[in-house]
Parts: C-alpha cells; structure tokens; sequence
C-alpha cells in the first residue's frame, strides 16, 4: 500500500540512515501526512523516503512500509549517487556520540544536507508529539563525537547555596553563562562585576526576567584594573565566592596591544585575587586557557602568568581563601571564536576564512566550560589546576566544511573556503598540560588536577613587580622582556609552528 503513495512534486529524494523503530516512526509519519485531505505539507512537501541504511545484516534487502534497507553506513556515498538522492536523515536516536561523529563525517562526503533525530534522552514522546516534527539540522556540539559533560548538581548546589557570589566579567560569555548557573543553585546575592555596560545590562535584565525578586542581584560597572574600586567592592558586598573571568582573551588583537593584556590579565588577577584573600573570601576561582601552556603569544603568556599569581597566593597559606584555576580550550559560541564569525561569512554569501588548512583545537561548549568551573570550585582545596579531558582536537577546516553543510551548501563551491595565513602569534596546535605537570585523577573521570609548578616566591615577587611597572608605565620593550622573564615556557610561535607542521607532515607521509 505505502508503495503507491503519490509523492508530492516538491519532496525530496531522502535516505534514511537507520532501520528501526525510529525509522518505521518517521515513516509512518510521513506516508500518513502525505495520505491526509488536510496534510501538513511543512512535512509531507519535505521528504519522498527512497532507501535506507543499516549496519545489520539481518535486514538488508528487506523493508520497512515499503522502502527498501539497501546497505550500511560505509555505503551512503555509494547508494546516494546511486539513487540520485538530495538529502539524508539520521534516524538513530540513541547511537553513541562517537558513532555519530562517525556516520555524520561520512554523510558529509555526499556533500547533500543532513538532518537527524535527536538523542533518545532529549526526544519528547507524548501523546501530541511526532518525531518528524523533530527532526532538525545538525548543531555543532555534534561534531565534536564525544559526549556532553555532566557533573554532580549535588556537589554544586551544597557550594553555592546561601553564598554570596561575584563574577567579574559577567556579562562576557562565560562569565554570563556561570552568572545563569550560580543563579540556579539558590545562592544568597549575585553580583556581577563588568566594565562593558551593554553585556553587563542584557544579562542583568535576563535574570531580572527569569528570577524577579527571588534572586537578589547586584550588577556593578568597574574595571578590575582599579584596585581601589575593586576594595570597594569587597567591602560593600563581602563576596564568599569569586569567579574571575574578567579577561582580553583575544590572540591577534592582544598581540598589537601587549599592554593591555597584562594590566588587564596580570594586573586585574592579582587586584581581585589578593583582594579576595585581605577580605577573607572563601574560594578564588580563576578562569584559564589552553593559550597559556608554552604560550607563544602575550595573552597566553598574561594567562599563564594569572595562574602563576594564584598557585603563589595558595602556596603562601595567608588567610582562609582557597585558590583554583580552572583551564579549557576553545568554547563554541563565546565572543570572538570562529563559529559566529563563520556562521556570519555564510549568511552573507562571503568566503569562509581559516587561517591554515592543518590547524587544529580543542572545544567545549559554553555550559560545560562552565560546569567545569563550579564543579572544580566545589571541588577543591586550593592550589590545583583543574584540567577537562576534551576528547580529540577538531581540525579548524573541517568545522568550517560542516558548518557550510550545515547550511545546506557545497564547500568550495557553494561557499569558497580561503587560507588567510596564521595570525600573529597563534599556534598550529593548542595544548592542555605543560611538559611539567602530571595528571591526577578527581571524583569526576574526565576532570583532571595538574600538578602545580612550586613558584620561588622571592624572586616571583620582584619579576611580577617589574612586569606591572613596565605595564602601567606603557613601556612595551621592558614588558615582553620581563613577561618572558616571569613565564619561561613563552616561546617564539614560528618555531613552535615549525615543529608541529613537521610532526603533522611526517604523520600524512607514513599513512
């Protein structure tokens, strides 16, 4: 019966991957909507269901409703051609991350548009809900093949709860994400703490909106940089807990204006954290980067030096306030990384820009960046460096590539991919752990702690004070010699970058 079904004249040729229960859903949805005097043509116009595919023997040459199992996964760029399909539909809703990575790079050599159903744990199965109601595009969390991570609510909430909390820069992406968070967990007062008005203004007014007066929130414009306003701040407020996440984070931008980075980084770390340990803060947590492991630029080099403030704070043992650092790589979505910034080159019919074609990195998303740090504040006793094992780095390019699919589009024909060079100062290649530190593990089995490089207090003392003095008084020269000086894995990008092509090379060449 489902054979004779007239499609309408619009559907696409689709195939779908996936042979059960989800499958026979989508199809019964389809064929039914396509039956129907009052069809839904939002759905029935979409999708004329050609073949599938699945990995398990017993069911090819069979089908289900009609459509016929002709292959397995390895197979889709074959039967596609074959079947002159122009769209595909990934229909296995509790297939594992990695298995999905994995059948989505193939599903993007046909270079045809994808959509899929969601994981099993996120479908709605009600009585009113259709799946083909939730089949939607791929979103770039998916690329990544590895799970989202989870942490103990319960760890969190004892941390958080009637706790006054402060974050500076909180209006920033992540500091506005962990503002949303710590909102969740019933803390007695939330401040945020951000020089930019606009960002601080918008999530002051989202909370405002979701919390109304059941959360007592203050929002204050001030600059880290200023250490008597900061005082001032500490006074009024007497945080508990002090997530830091105010910082310029930007590589190329910070490479023309080093002086910026260390007042800001260097200069605003040490004002806020030896504020939060005069004024007896119970916990200090730093947010950090992968840029500054064996940085080979001045922010990553600023980074670097942050954590070096803080394992010097917490190996003094002055006071009651414990000191974290928390480090991750790239985030998806924050200001100024790639995936706005492509998103906004597609949607404007421009070329996609990637530095180099070999150049790779870390992702996370912004709630699990977030997660992170208060998992790892909840968690921890001062000193350590917190460290998330973030499943394997992701070539620049091939994000780029799927992204543009994504869209619907063909790379390079569709939207032009271009190599613009790497900018100054940026690596090849990110790392996570310097060459010194070990891996210990935590509680949570992707969270890692490294181990902390002892700081010569002395000597850190009167190189730290040099930097600052060389910063405040715009001295550039003075200042990159001594922030090689105060961090001495700061290491030339060229060199860097020369070694790593050659590792990249010498790995293609004994495929």
């Amino acid at each position: 019966m489902e054979a004779e079904v007239k499609y309408c004249i619009n559907a696409k040729r689709t195939m779908i991957i996936g042979g059960g229960s989800a499958c026979k859903m989508l199809l019964t949805e389809i064929f039914n909507a396509q039956k129907s005097p009052y069809k839904d043509d939002k759905y029935s116009a979409q999708f004329d269901p050609v073949c599938i595919i699945d990995n398990d023997p017993a069911k090819l040459g069979k089908e289900v409703l009609g459509v016929k199992v002709v292959g397995r996964s390895e197979e889709i760029v074959k039967f596609a051609k074959e079947y002159e399909i122009e769209q595909l539909i990934l229909a296995i809703p509790s297939i594992t991350p990695e298995e999905r990575k994995e059948i989505i790079d193939t599903c993007n050599e046909t270079k045809l548009p994808l959509k899929i159903v969601p994981f099993i744990g996120t479908l709605i199965l009600d009585d009113e809900a259709t799946l083909l109601g939730q089949v939607r595009d791929i979103q770039v969390e998916e690329l990544l093949g590895r799970d989202p991570i989870k942490f103990d609510n319960k760890d969190i909430r004892e941390f958080i709860s009637g706790k006054v909390c402060m974050v500076t820069g909180g209006g920033g992406s992540i500091g506005s994400e962990l503002v949303r968070q710590i909102a969740k967990y019933n803390p007695e007062r939330v401040i945020i703490v951000d020089i930019y008005e606009n960002n601080a203004y918008e999530i002051q007014q989202e909370l405002v909106m979701d919390y109304g007066d059941d959360l007592d929130l203050v929002t204050l414009i001030a600059s880290v940089r200023d250490y008597y306003r900061m005082n001032q701040i500490f006074e009024k407020y007497k945080p508990q807990i002090v997530f830091h996440a105010a910082a310029h984070k930007h590589v190329p931008l910070m490479e023309s204006s080093p002086m910026e980075a260390i007042k800001n980084n260097v200069v605003g770390t040490f004002n806020v954290a030896t504020l939060a340990q005069f004024h007896d803060a119970e916990k200090f947590v730093m947010i950090s980067t992968d840029k500054a492991v064996n940085p080979t630029n001045a922010m990553g080099a600023s980074k670097r030096c942050c954590e070096m403030i803080v394992q010097y704070l917490s190996q003094q043992h002055e006071g009651k306030t414990e000191f974290v650092t928390t480090r991750f790589g790239n985030v998806l979505g924050s200001n100024g990384s790639v995936i706005p910034l492509f998103k906004k080159q597609i949607e404007q019919g421009k070329p996609v820009t990637v530095t180099h074609e070999d150049i790779i990195r870390y992702f996370m998303t912004i709630p699990e960046a977030v997660s992170l740090v208060m998992e790892a504040a909840a968690i921890a006793h001062g000193g350590e460096i917190f460290v998330l094992d973030m499943g394997q780095p992701v070539k620049i390019v091939t994000l780029a590539e799927n992204l543009i699919r994504m869209y619907g589009k063909v790379p390079y024909k569709d939207v032009p991919i271009v190599f613009t060079g790497l900018r100054p100062g940026e690596k090849i290649k990110e790392e996570l752990l310097m060459n010194e530190e070990g891996l210990k593990k935590t509680s949570n089995k992707l969270i890692f702690i490294g181990r902390q490089i002892e700081i010569e207090e002395e000597e850190f003392a009167a190189r730290l004070k040099a930097l600052r003095d060389a910063a405040l008084e715009n001295d550039e020269e003075v200042a990159i010699s001594a922030l090689h000086e105060m961090v001495p894995t700061f290491i030339n990008p060229n060199d860097f970058n020369k070694e790593q092509l050659k590792t990249i090379c010498g790995a293609s060449n004994n495929k």
